[in-house]
């Protein structure tokens, strides 16, 4: 601090406390007193004394005006209370009154020192915080100008700069002070100095806002285009004080600039060069810009091109369905796509095909279109030219048509025919075999009736070929897809253990037969004569493929599968059944033939082709799928994946398929059966069984007979008769005569009349079938009619 200012740190600018102020002030009198006491002796040491006077000004100063008065006072209470205070009795009341006068002019003298000392204090203080603003202000603007990217200056009124912020030095390349003194036109490019010196000339003599560009010499060597702008400043009073500037480098701008200009030379350079018409348009659809094509369909200039529209030109015929085709294109937000006839330049009418595509701003608002036409008008002649050769070829493609219908008609009819062919000569060959056994087997019974064991042996034999025909008969069925299905909850592991002994016959002895079954309790909702003639069927083709010595394996598993893992199956639980050979395989040729109806890789008379087949139809018709996997010299596995049905299904009984029906009470029995030897048999079976029979060759026959009033308790009919009504039509009339007479439908065929027959509410007992089945058909619809 300076030495003026120094007693401004004895004086405090609020009063203090009243105890300080106190203790101030006693201790102020009490020197007084002492110095008084010490010169003059205690007895006059309490008198009026100038000593009395610093203790005023030092309680003034330092506790205020008030504290000031109050120890004015006390030193006249001292006074009174001096034993000398009327030593002189004529001169005391004078002396103080002195006294008073001369200590209140030293407090009021003391206490305007004291404010005028505060003042100056708090004047200092303020004075220094404006220089700190003021400082702290020009810290904060050269801070923000040295970290602006652009050159920033401020200039005198003569001219000169006072200030450069680090984007300018750094420019220059030389030191702050340095950039302060430089002269800038040192660095302009010499074919810009002129012109800048002129328009810097101009603009400061306007004393307003001006801008320059040129080209400076940065501190590497290199001409940068610089653009300045220069705002005049002006004092507190009003008076010009020179410029503030601030530059940015537009180098790049002006490099982009002149590749536009260069785009854009080359853009319409290349668009006069373009043999179609091109052009932009704004969102009113007038042409900012054509090219030259353009310009020569119209045969006008620029400025009339770009004041008109292409659309003014068009075929009075075609104005209408342009327009509303190019309205309801441009209000779905695409591109619009027409084709009209304009009128070209020399007034010829042109096909044009135009295609514009909508121009998007920022924003996504449209600002115009982009578009371009070509002449079409000769592919429109050929088109006329390709229309009348295609109606003059019409007539010979039509005949060339017929005849290829032709030729393929007759060449599936020969397809037919050898399919047909290889299918008689192999159920030719197969019947013909049963046959054989059949009539051998009666032959030799008729020969020797005497013979028991040879007649039981026969019997056996020829029941056993008849069981085999039966077979043959299904898979046919199958295969044309009139056999239909009976499924039922079926325990896989448990029926294919039931079959072995059969499975294990027909394999033989030159192969070995393995049963992994992995599947127990799982069941499947199949029809199990159809699965078990499948799976022989497979057996069968392993056995044939297999050599003596080989194995044959049949496996069964629970699996789960994803959806489409085995096309065509959907997700879901599924038993497999897969049949494992050890045989030469196959080639792809004849994997992909498989599974064709009549394919057989078997000697001529050694097979039908119809075992995969079945094995295929019955998958399918199962609601599974069949793969086949096989390699040459590895062998071959056929694996069936059937749907698995619920855990509380009932299983087959495995006893029902040998139980005998017990024999109930005798019935009459209508018996309507067309074929003799058949009805011979079945009159036989049910006399052989206690009922009474009642015989009629076809439908009318036995409508007579009912009609007669004859008493009947139960009617067994065959599908397929003569006449105009099938079993099921016959059946319908019989109920409806007789509503409690209970009816039995037979058939050994199907087709069209079995869907009919499976859709009615009546049973159908299926040829060929003997005397047990037909017991406990009898049995069961009785047993339901008593129920009902």
């Amino acid at each position: 601090m300076t030495p003026p200012l120094w007693p401004l740190r004895l004086i405090p600018r609020r009063s203090p406390g009243i105890l300080a102020s106190l203790g101030i002030s006693v201790v102020a009198l009490g020197a007084a007193v002492a110095v008084r006491v010490l010169v003059l002796g205690f007895d006059r040491g309490l008198g009026l004394s100038v000593t009395y006077f610093p203790a005023l000004i030092v309680v003034t100063l330092a506790a205020g005006a008030r504290w000031g008065w109050a120890a004015l006072a006390a030193a006249v209470g001292l006074h009174l209370i001096s034993p000398s205070a009327f030593a002189i009795p004529s001169d005391a009341l004078a002396l103080l009154g002195l006294f008073v006068l001369s200590g209140a002019i030293t407090v009021l003298v003391a206490a305007g020192f004291r404010e005028a000392l505060v003042r100056l204090d708090e004047a200092a203080e303020a004075e220094a915080a404006a220089q700190q603003t003021v400082i702290a202000t020009e810290d904060r603007f050269r801070a923000l100008a040295d970290s602006a990217p652009i050159l920033m200056w401020v200039t005198r009124v003569d001219g000169r700069r006072e200030f450069a912020n680090r984007a300018y030095v750094d420019f220059l390349g030389v030191g702050y002070q340095d950039a302060i003194e430089f002269d800038w036109r040192n660095v302009l490019h010499p074919d810009d100095i002129a012109r800048v010196l002129r328009e810097q000339a101009e603009g400061e003599a306007s004393r307003s806002l001006f801008t320059l560009e040129a080209r400076y010499l940065r501190h590497d060597g290199q001409y940068r285009w610089v653009r300045s702008v220069s705002q005049p400043r002006w004092g507190a009073d009003g008076a010009f004080a020179g410029f503030v500037g601030v530059g940015y480098d537009v180098t790049e701008q002006r490099r982009a600039e002149d590749l536009l200009r260069e785009s854009e030379h080359r853009f319409r350079t290349l668009a006069d060069s373009a043999p179609i018409m091109m052009w932009i348009s704004g969102p009113d659809n007038r042409r900012e810009f054509v090219n030259q094509t353009y310009l020569d369909f119209l045969g006008v200039d620029f400025a009339t091109a770009t004041s008109g529209r292409l659309f003014e030109k068009v075929h009075p015929e075609d104005a209408q369905p342009l327009r509303r085709d190019a309205a309801r294109q441009g209000a779905e937000g695409g591109s619009i796509t027409v084709e009209a006839r304009f009128r070209r330049a020399d007034g010829e009418w042109r096909w044009l095909r135009t295609i514009s595509k909508p121009r998007l701003g920022p924003d996504g608002e449209l600002h115009g279109y982009i578009g371009v036409a070509y002449d079409t008008t000769e592919a429109h002649r050929v088109q006329g030219d390709l229309t009348r050769i295609n109606d003059l070829l019409a007539e010979r493609v039509d005949a060339a048509l017929a005849e290829r219908d032709e030729a393929e008609a007759a060449l599936q009819r020969a397809q037919k025919l050898e399919a047909v062919g290889r299918l008689t000569g192999g159920v030719a060959h197969d019947f013909n075999n049963l046959l054989t056994v059949v009539i051998g087997a009666l032959d030799l019974m008729q020969r020797r009736p005497d013979d028991a064991v040879r007649r039981e042996r026969m019997i056996e034999a020829a029941l056993g070929a008849a069981r085999r025909g039966e077979r043959l008969t299904q898979q046919l069925l199958a295969f044309s897809r009139r056999q239909a299905l009976k499924p039922e909850p079926v325990a896989v592991d448990a029926l294919l253990l039931e079959g072995e002994p059969l499975l294990r016959r027909a394999v033989g002895e030159t192969a070995s037969l393995c049963l992994d079954l992995q599947a127990p309790g799982v069941v499947a909702n199949v029809d199990p004569s159809q699965f078990e003639a499948a799976v022989m069927n497979l057996v069968v083709n392993a056995r044939d493929a297999t050599p003596p010595g080989g194995a044959i394996r049949i496996e069964t598993a629970a699996v789960r599968l994803a959806a489409r893992q085995i096309d065509p199956l959907d997700a879901g639980d599924y038993v497999t059944v897969a049949v494992q050979d050890t045989g030469a395989g196959m080639d792809e040729a004849t994997i992909a033939r498989a599974f064709e109806p009549f394919f057989t890789t078997k000697a001529a008379g050694h097979g039908t082709g119809l075992g995969l087949s079945q094995v295929y139809g019955f998958a399918h018709q199962s609601g599974g799928a069949v793969t086949l996997h096989s390699v040459r010299g590895e062998g071959t596995r056929v694996c069936l994946y059937l749907p698995r049905a619920p855990v509380d299904a009932a299983a087959r009984p495995e006893a029902e398929a040998g139980a005998t029906a017990a024999v109930g009470p005798a019935l009459k029995v209508l018996l309507v059966e067309d074929d003799p030897q058949v009805a011979e048999l079945a009159e036989a079976m049910l006399r052989e069984l206690g009922h009474k029979v009642t015989l009629c060759g076809h439908a009318a026959a036995a409508l007579e007979v009912l009609d007669s009033g004859e008493p009947f308790d139960l009617m067994l009919t065959d599908l397929i008769m003569p006449g105009a009504l099938s079993g099921v039509d016959l059946a319908r009339e019989a109920v409806a005569r007789r509503p409690d007479l209970p009816v039995i439908l037979s058939s050994g065929y199907t087709g069209e009349v079995l869907s009919a027959a499976e859709e009615s509410s009546w049973p159908l007992l299926r040829k060929p079938y003997g005397q047990d089945q037909l017991a406990r058909m009898i049995a069961d619809v009785m047993a339901s009619s008593a129920g009902a």
